[in-house]
């Protein structure tokens, strides 16, 4: 164990200022606020998507409810997790608190969706809802700064 600690140690090297200014530019951080951009502009291209496809309104307004049981939890724990914590295990213990909560709100709204929306369409639903979802490997791939494997 002793050998194997001192090897990391010789393999360390500290970054001078201008050395980690430059990472912190290649490797910039994703803000969760372009994922709640995202996912709203996802929503509303599904709800139109549905309508036009279907030509019936009800299947569009199910599409966007579904985007929207996405985003709007999304939304509520982007807002949370500004707060600064004091230690990694406060804010690892607030991630895992409102992470808990944004899946809540999103049964919570899939179970009233038949009654929020009229002549829901819960295929209509399902499909904004997945198409939402998928706006987070989007936004990851889209990031500045990612790299791309061929």
């Amino acid at each position: 164990m002793q050998t194997e600690a001192e090897g990391q140690e010789e393999d360390f090297k500290a970054l001078s200022p201008e050395e980690a200014a430059l990472w912190r530019q290649r490797h910039s951080l994703l803000s969760p606020w372009r994922i709640v951009a995202l996912q709203a502009l996802a929503t509303v291209l599904v709800a139109l998507a549905a309508w036009g496809v279907s030509g019936e309104a009800r299947v569009g307004w199910s599409a966007g409810y579904g985007g929207l049981a996405i985003a709007l939890p999304t939304a509520l724990l982007a807002r949370a997790m500004r707060r600064r914590r004091t230690t990694a295990a406060a804010a690892m213990s607030a991630l895992m608190g409102w992470e808990l909560v944004k899946m809540a709100l999103a049964v919570a709204m899939l179970a009233a969706a038949p009654r929020l929306v009229p002549g829901l369409s819960w295929l209509a639903l399902l499909a904004g809802m997945v198409v939402v979802m998928k706006t987070y490997w989007i936004a990851l791939l889209a990031r500045p700064g990612a790299r791309r494997t061929v």
